[in-house]
C-alpha cells in the first residue's frame, strides 16, 4: 500500500520529479471477501459489464466491490461494497483529468463494444475510475503513504541512485519516513528555505515543497 511509486530527480536529495501516476499493486492476494484491491488494477473487458445500477458503468457515486471472481459493480448499500467512484474519465489515465486528491486507487476499464449490440447501449469506452474505499485505511489521505497522487502532507524516503518513494507518516510503513510534503507552490523558487526536495505534483500548484524530517 505504501511506498509502491518510484521518481526520479536530476540529483539526489535536491531535485526529485514525482509523475502523478498509479501506483503498481502492493504484495499479496486478493481476500476475495470484498477487501481493498490494489491502488492501480485494471478491469478487462470481459469483467466490465454493466450492472443496472446506472447508465454508466463504475459511473460517479457507484461502488465496486472485490472478490475471486473480479471485479462487479454494486449497490452501495450492499454488503459486498468495498469503494466508491469519486471521479470517472474516459480515456488513459495519463493523459487524462487527474483524480481527486485523496483518491485510494485508480481503475482502468478496458474498452468493450459486444457486436450483439445493436444500439450500442453495452458499449464500455476505454477510461479510469478514481475510487475511494469505503472503510479505511485510506492510502490516499495525507501521509497514508498511498495513492495515485502525492498531495501536501504525504512522507517519502530515499532509495537510492536518485530516486524517492512514498511511505506512511506514521512510521508503520515498510521503511520510515524522511521528508514531508509540506507546501504546493507554483514555483520552485516559492517554496521556503528549509526545503530539500521539490516534488512535482500537478494540479493549479504543481510544485512540493518538502521538508526533512
Amino acid at each position: 500500500m505504501g511506498g509502491r511509486r518510484v521518481v526520479r530527480g536530476a540529483a539526489l536529495g535536491l531535485l526529485v520529479t514525482l509523475l502523478a501516476a498509479c501506483q503498481s499493486p502492493p504484495g499479496g492476494e486478493d481476500d476475495g471477501g470484498g477487501g481493498v484491491p490494489p491502488p492501480s488494477a485494471t478491469v478487462p473487458a470481459a469483467e466490465a459489464r454493466p450492472s443496472g445500477y446506472g447508465a454508466e458503468f463504475l459511473g460517479v457515486d457507484e461502488c465496486s466491490s472485490f472478490g475471486t471472481a473480479g471485479l462487479t459493480e454494486v449497490s452501495c448499500g450492499s454488503e459486498r461494497a468495498a469503494a466508491r467512484v469519486v471521479a470517472r474519465h474516459d480515456g488513459r489515465a495519463d493523459a487524462g483529468p487527474l483524480c481527486p486528491a485523496t483518491t485510494d486507487f485508480v481503475l482502468h476499464i478496458s474498452e468493450q463494444r459486444p457486436s450483439s449490440d445493436e444500439d450500442g447501449d453495452g458499449a464500455i469506452p476505454r477510461g479510469y475510475a478514481c475510487m475511494r474505499s469505503l472503510q479505511p485505511p485510506h492510502p490516499g489521505d495525507p501521509g497514508g503513504g498511498g495513492g495515485p497522487r502525492t498531495i501536501v502532507g504525504d512522507c517519502v524516503y530515499g532509495s537510492g541512485d536518485g530516486e524517492v518513494r512514498e511511505t506512511r507518516c506514521d512510521g508503520e510503513g515498510e521503511r520510515p519516513p524522511e521528508y514531508r510534503v509540506s507546501e504546493a507552490v507554483a514555483r520552485r523558487t516559492d517554496c521556503p528555505t528549509p526545503t530539500a526536495l521539490y516534488v512535482q505534483l500537478g494540479g493549479e500548484n504543481p510544485v512540493g515543497c518538502a521538508r526533512p524530517l
